[in-house]
């Protein structure tokens, strides 16, 4: 079962290093494209308006005291989180520069240009399809095999270490983000609920897909 997936697959379109800064076409394509997925799944639940996701509930929180756009403060959070690669061993790559420049920026534009749905109903579909996009969209940009976003890069770490399973970890991993969001003031809704406890297991199913798909 996906959920008890604790490796990062590689397929073909994979990088055969981390670190590789001039890689296939293929695979800084799917590099792009998975992040872009990511990002537009973390701004459409933001649009939803039934809650941010963990990490945006703390942008939310810090963006109380502080006049920049949440887009902002999500890539300013990213290069804090890398700082605490430091002891886990991380090291960062092409991969990592990318999630923090388009997560951000695809945040900013959905804020920007996608209306909110105007029923609750359709606030929630939008909802858990922006949670599973997370997942598949992370699922993608991992295998590219490019280094891991700053976020992922501590999931990648901590599981290292614990040796738990992938979804444990990031699911651990959300539900303390969004309390420390929530304490600061961040808004919490049933979206952030979904993405807490829904984005471990969606990033081991996107995970699970693409090897299945492309192997």
């Amino acid at each position: 079962m996906f959920l008890k997936i604790k490796n990062i697959p590689k397929v073909n379109w994979s990088s055969e290093k981390p670190y590789n800064f001039r890689p296939k076409l293929s695979t800084f394509f799917f590099l792009c494209f998975g992040l872009t997925l990511f990002g537009l799944g973390e701004g459409l639940l933001i649009v939803s308006f039934t809650g941010a996701s963990p990490w945006s509930v703390l942008a939310q929180g810090i963006s109380l005291n502080v006049n920049l756009s949440i887009g902002t403060i999500t890539f300013l959070i990213s290069i804090a989180v890398l700082i605490l690669w430091i002891p886990l061993s991380q090291k960062p790559g092409m991969g990592t520069i990318f999630n923090a420049l388009i997560i951000a920026l695809m945040i900013d534009l959905c804020i920007r240009f996608v209306p909110t749905p105007s029923t609750y109903f359709h606030q929630l579909i939008l909802a858990i399809i922006s949670v599973v996009m997370v997942g598949i969209g992370g699922g993608i940009y991992l295998v590219s095999n490019l280094g891991a976003g700053p976020r992922d890069g501590l999931m990648i770490g901590l599981q290292r270490v614990s040796n738990l399973p992938i979804a444990a970890v990031r699911a651990t991993l959300e539900i303390t983000i969004v309390s420390i969001g929530w304490y600061l003031g961040g808004t919490v809704g049933i979206g952030t609920l979904l993405f807490a406890f829904g984005i471990g297991p969606c990033v081991a199913l996107g995970l699970y897909l693409v090897d299945k798909i492309f192997n």
